[in-house]
């Protein structure tokens, strides 16, 4: 397949690329806002030379791709926060990109990064196939914007129904590769790690479903095999985790310092969430099924990030 990525930037995206070269069966071009910083991060990895880099204002319909997956957009919650509105605009561009080329090309496969925020719930329980979207019309507030982006792109994808669109809700995505700085509960406890600092954390009772970057591969690549379809999934791992168990954990495998507060430290830009994962299971139709469960891809992750780490002080 001639896979066009859209967003390669993204961390996300990188780490499927990088599962992808380990491949040989798919061409990619990657498209970026600064291909500058695609190229200095493809040649750091060991594949310079080894795909095309383009910049946006490349991508045409006289290019000929059997498939394209757009990963535009923000994943850390602090820039969620301060894109603010403009994530509709933002979201509405590279869409319209992507479906623009659908028009001209009806078979072209077309992958679109949403997110489980686009339920809208509270998530006072696990969302699945039954839950419906929730938004407040008359009280819509800022951290309501990246959810409603999403919806709203979702909504525009399911009245395409003569295209190929498949929606991947994306809930907790957990790498090595991730940046530690970005405001996660996950990355929060490993920069108290790093720093070997205490980490101040709510005493909220939350339940997390973290996907592997090896499950996400097998994602894509089960609905890039699937017969074409217009149709959305949830990302899920094979189990989920509550923070108490995974604070347990860090504190026992990487000797992780925390401490219980009244005051929540981490950042909330797209609302409280409970039960932020999903009990819809309706990608093991197209042949998905995750290999790992939440703790064991955080802990397979968390201990390269911490053999990173080490070897970088040593130098």
């Amino acid at each position: 397949m001639k896979i066009a990525i859209l967003g390669a930037t993204s961390q996300i995206a990188k780490d499927l690329i990088l599962a992808f070269s380990k491949q040989h069966n798919h061409e990619l071009v990657l498209f970026a806002r600064r291909p500058e910083i695609v190229t200095q991060w493809l040649t750091s990895v060991g594949l310079s030379g080894r795909y095309v880099i383009a910049d946006f204002s490349a991508f045409s319909t006289d290019m000929h791709f059997d498939a394209i997956l757009n990963f535009v957009g923000v994943g850390d919650p602090s820039q969620a926060a301060a894109m603010g509105a403009s994530i509709f605009d933002v979201t509405l561009k590279y869409d319209q990109m992507a479906l623009s080329y659908l028009e001209h090309h009806p078979l072209c496969r077309y992958l679109f990064l949403s997110s489980g925020a686009a339920y809208g719930s509270s998530f006072d329980v696990p969302v699945d196939e039954n839950t419906k979207a929730m938004v407040a019309i008359n009280n819509l507030q800022p951290q309501d914007w990246y959810a409603v982006a999403k919806l709203h792109a979702e909504c525009r994808h399911r009245s395409l129904t003569h295209l190929p669109i498949v929606d991947i809700r994306v809930f907790n995505y957990f790498s090595h590769t991730q940046d530690i700085s970005a405001r996660f509960l996950i990355t929060d406890i490993l920069r108290a790690i790093r720093d070997n600092a205490v980490l101040k954390t709510s005493s909220d009772y939350i339940v997390r479903d973290f996907l592997h970057p090896s499950d996400f591969y097998g994602l894509v690549s089960a609905l890039l095999a699937a017969p074409a379809t217009n149709a959305a999934v949830d990302c899920y791992s094979r189990a989920p985790i509550d923070k108490p168990t995974l604070l347990v954990v860090m504190q026992k495998k990487f000797g992780l310092r925390y401490e219980i507060t009244n005051a929540s430290a981490s950042v909330n830009a797209t609302g409280s969430k409970p039960y932020y994962h999903s009990l819809n299971t309706r990608a093991a139709d197209f042949g998905y099924q995750p290999a790992l469960t939440s703790l064991e891809g955080i802990l397979q992750e968390a201990a390269i990030s911490q053999q990173l780490a080490f070897q970088e002080g040593s130098r």
